[in-house]
C-alpha cells in the first residue's frame, strides 16, 4: 500500500488512522488475530509505529494486547453495547434539546449542510455513509455549546461504531430507513425552531431504535452471532 497523500505528523499517527478505520470498517473483524509484521506491511509502515499505534487503540478499547505482544481486535460484549445504550438515551437527547436552546446561524447552516444528501444507512453501508452520518449528529452536538458533553459523545461513537456495524448485519426494512430520515427531518426542524422538548423527544425515540440498540438486542440473546 502506499503512504497516504495527507500529510501525518508521525507514521504512528498514520498507523493509528488506518488500522481504526479497518477495525470500525469491519475489515479487521471483532476477535481477529492482528498479525502485526503483515499489518504493518500491508500499510506501508514498520512495526514500531503500528506498536505504538495498537497502544492507542488499546487505550479506547478497541484492541487487546498481552505480555508477549500479541495482538486481537476486541470482541463485541453485550454489557458494553447496553452501556452505550443507556448512556446515549440521557446524554444525545440532552445535546438536541441545548442545541435547540444556543444554537447559531452557523451551527443551523453545519446541521443543515450535514443534513443534504444523507440517507439511512442499508446493510452494506461504507464507512464513508457511517462517517456521514456522524457528520449529523456532531453538528447537533457541537450546537449545545456544552464542552464536557461533545467530548463525551465523541468519545461514546468512538466506542459504539463497531455495534452499528453489527447491527446493520440485519438488514433495516424500508420502513425502518424512511423513519431515520424522518425522524433526522424532525431534529432539524426542532432546533432550527429552538423546541428544545420536541428535539429531545426526537433524539430520544431515534436512539431507541438504532443501530447500537438492535445490536445491544442481537447481543443479548443466546447463542447471539
Amino acid at each position: 500500500m502506499t503512504q497516504p497523500t495527507v500529510p501525518y505528523s508521525t507514521k504512528s499517527d498514520f498507523a493509528y488512522d488506518r488500522v481504526r478505520e479497518l477495525i470500525l470498517s469491519g475489515d479487521l473483524e471483532p476477535g481477529a488475530v492482528i498479525n502485526q509484521a503483515l499489518l504493518a506491511k500491508q500499510i506501508g509502515i514498520s512495526t514500531t509505529p503500528l506498536r505504538e499505534a495498537l497502544r492507542r487503540l488499546r487505550q479506547q478499547g478497541l484492541v487487546e494486547l498481552d505480555a508477549h505482544r500479541d495482538a486481537r481486535v476486541t470482541s463485541l460484549n453485550a454489557e458494553e453495547a447496553r452501556d452505550l445504550l443507556e448512556v446515549r438515551r440521557s446524554l444525545d437527547p440532552m445535546a438536541a434539546s441545548l442545541a435547540a436552546e444556543r444554537r447559531t446561524k452557523q451551527d443551523i447552516a453545519e446541521i443543515r449542510a450535514s443534513l443534504e444528501g444523507l440517507e439511512p444507512l442499508a446493510g452494506n453501508a461504507t464507512l464513508a455513509q457511517l462517517i456521514a452520518h456522524r457528520r449529523f449528529h456532531t453538528a447537533i452536538y457541537r450546537a449545545s455549546h456544552n464542552t464536557m458533553l461533545i467530548e463525551m459523545l465523541d468519545g461514546l461513537w468512538d466506542t459504539g461504531d463497531r455495534y452499528r456495524r453489527h447491527g446493520l448485519k440485519v438488514e433495516p426494512s424500508e420502513e425502518e430507513r424512511a423513519l431515520k430520515a424522518h425522524e433526522h427531518t424532525l431534529l432539524f426542524q426542532a432546533i432550527v425552531e429552538g423546541d428544545a422538548e420536541t428535539a429531545a423527544d426526537v433524539m430520544r425515540a431515534h436512539i431507541r431504535t438504532s443501530l447500537g440498540a438492535k445490536s445491544a438486542w442481537r447481543l443479548s440473546q443466546p447463542d447471539s452471532p
